[in-house]
């Protein structure tokens, strides 16, 4: 990529909103060039009246033309002078009451404080190429898409001598994993910037393809019993989690059933020469890694004795093979294993842990809970609702 020396800097935008609007096409002042930008923007966005997240909104100029065209608008920027400035721009154009309301807030647009919340189209202009990791940012804007969405990305190659930003192929690149169809629209036109330009300035709007069909990892995990403590291995040397504690565990193959994964992963691990009767199922967890991958977990619990004497068969990827008490386990584990073993130990069989972006992998108890009990079936009549 040729983006030279992001400017992510939150006091940079806070220094640059009192003269932000003096460039024709940040302020939109000059009438010629906010109906050029109005009409680009009629064709980008929904026909019919949508929920539209602007990222990096700055004083609200895009913001307000989206609202004046009937969309039901969110915006997102880190400089509060920014957000003040949008705003009293809102605020401006209320009395007429064309105008919808939006709501307006401080925050990172990487990674937008809204929640579960999704949207039809998310609008981003001259922001991307100032972070530090596009790639995982369009993939956390896609998330926030509803079906049929789209990404609005309005970036440039600026300058002649020394230029910065993403160009079109680059952005073309980093967004066809992603993408059904794109358009792209070159921005030459001298009326939507005041003034004649001469450098790459363009608009691409992304049509995501639909979800993928759901498929998961599956996991396995060694509940080992002796007495009221259980077996832990401390990662080492594999790229995921290394220092953390984990009960032994390991991914189910093609072909195989989750009993035989665990069989098998357990005599690899620990050198265990388990059974099918050795185990009993202890926890199916269903669980989401901060990096959005989603994976199922298979618990199964096995007592001290069954197979034989655990040792540590893997030492390259294990630095450590000890017994901790169940009801007084590490902090330093893997938080997902945390989770589990929490729930298994107060009698929870089937659990949701879904990570938030920017949760850490490893257990925190400072930290949010993301274990959610999944209430259980009785196996008796469901009873009918009186009324």
């Amino acid at each position: 990529m040729t983006t030279d020396m992001p400017v992510t800097d939150a006091g940079y935008w806070e220094s640059a909103a009192e003269r932000f609007d003096d460039e024709p096409d940040h302020g939109l002042r000059d009438p010629a060039v906010r109906a050029a930008w109005a009409d680009r923007l009629r064709d980008w966005l929904p026909a019919g009246p949508s929920d539209v997240l602007d990222l990096g909104c700055g004083t609200g100029s895009l913001a307000l033309l989206a609202a004046e065209q009937g969309h039901r608008v969110t915006g997102i920027d880190r400089s509060p002078r920014m957000v003040d400035k949008a705003r009293a721009k809102f605020a401006a154009a209320r009395p007429d009451d064309r105008t919808q309301a939006a709501r307006l807030m401080v925050g990172d647009a990487a990674e937008p404080p809204v929640g579960e919340r999704q949207f039809d189209a998310v609008l981003v202009r001259h922001l991307l190429w100032a972070l530090p990791d596009p790639e995982a940012v369009l993939r956390r804007w896609v998330r926030l898409l509803r079906p049929g969405g789209r990404l609005v990305l309005i970036e440039g190659r600026w300058g002649e001598s020394d230029p910065i930003g993403i160009t079109a192929a680059e952005l073309e690149g980093l967004t066809a994993p992603l993408a059904r169809r794109t358009h792209l629209e070159r921005l030459a036109d001298p009326v939507l910037w005041g003034r004649e330009v001469r450098d790459e300035r363009y608009a691409l709007v992304v049509h995501p393809a639909p979800p993928a069909r759901h498929t998961e990892v599956i996991d396995v995990h060694l509940i080992l019993r002796r007495g009221d403590e259980v077996l832990l291995a401390r990662r080492a040397n594999t790229g995921y989690a290394d220092g953390l504690l984990h009960a032994p565990s390991g991914h189910a193959e093609d072909g195989e059933d989750v009993r035989e994964a665990m069989i098998r992963e357990a005599a690899e691990e620990t050198g265990l020469r388990l059974t099918a009767s050795d185990l009993r199922v202890a926890l199916v967890m269903q669980h989401r890694a901060p990096d959005g991958r989603p994976r199922i977990g298979w618990f199964f619990e096995a007592a001290y004795g069954a197979g034989g004497e655990p040792v540590n068969r893997e030492p390259e990827k294990c630095s450590q093979l000890a017994w901790f008490p169940l009801d007084a386990l590490p902090d330093d584990m893997v938080a997902y294993c945390r989770a589990g073993l929490d729930a298994y130990r107060t009698g929870r069989r089937f659990v949701l842990h879904w990570h938030r972006p920017g949760d850490s992998l490893a257990y925190d108890p400072a930290g949010p809970d993301r274990a959610v009990p999944l209430p259980q079936s009785t196996g008796g009549r469901i009873a009918e609702t009186e009324g």
